[in-house]
């Protein structure tokens, strides 16, 4: 599964289904950048358990305001619609993935 990149209108309906993790994130923010490609990786070895959303929050304030986020990135791991984890910041791969495997 690819990793899809959300809006205000889709984020509910997205975040609502099974293990979702969002990345809160900018296209200026530099720690968001160094983060994208971790992401990636883990999509691609655990896509059977995890889905990963994007949301850019200057084009989507809305959501962000909603759950607090201040800081970028913010990645919030959804489980059926709520939220279980969270994390602020960069964090290396074996950090998302024990993150994931603690929910999973």
């Amino acid at each position: 599964m690819a990793i899809e990149n959300v809006t205000d209108k889709n984020f509910a309906e997205q975040t609502s289904k099974g293990l979702v993790l969002a990345d809160f994130w900018a296209p200026w923010c530099g720690p968001c950048k160094m983060i994208a490609p971790v992401l990636e990786e883990i999509d691609g070895e655990m896509s059977e358990k995890v889905q990963i959303v994007k949301l850019d929050v200057d084009e989507n304030q809305e959501t962000a305001s909603k759950f607090g986020v201040m800081s970028i990135p913010t990645l919030l791991l959804f489980k059926d619609g709520n939220v279980v984890d969270q994390v602020i910041g960069y964090q290396p791969k074996e950090a998302l993935v024990d993150l994931i495997n603690k929910h999973a």
